[in-house]
C-alpha cells in the first residue's frame, strides 16, 4: 500500500516511510524515528497500534477496519490528537 507523508507531518520536518513488508511505517521526525504504526489482525479485520520509540507508550486505537488503508488513517488521526496538531 503506497503512503504519502501527511501535511501535518511534514509541516514539522517528518515524514512516513513504510517498511520493506508493507504492514507498519515509520514516522521520523527530522533523522530520529520516534513513531510506529503496525497492522495487526484483530476479528478478521485490522487493527492499528501505534508505538512511541523513545519510551515504548502505546496510543491506542481501538476500532477494527474492514482495509488497511483505513487502519493506517486512523492510526494517524490518533497519533495526529495525541501530538496535539
Amino acid at each position: 500500500m503506497s503512503v504519502t507523508t501527511p501535511e501535518w507531518l511534514a509541516r514539522h520536518d517528518a515524514k512516513l516511510v513504510a517498511s520493506e513488508n508493507g504492514n507498519s511505517w515509520m514516522v521520523y521526525f527530522g533523522k530520529e524515528l520516534t513513531y510506529v504504526l503496525v497492522l495487526v489482525p484483530s476479528k478478521g479485520n485490522h487493527g492499528i497500534k501505534v508505538t512511541q520509540t523513545i519510551n515504548g507508550k502505546q496510543i491506542y486505537v481501538q476500532e477494527v477496519f474492514p482495509t488497511e488503508n483505513e487502519a493506517l488513517q486512523s492510526g494517524l488521526a490518533a497519533l495526529q490528537k495525541s501530538i496535539g496538531w
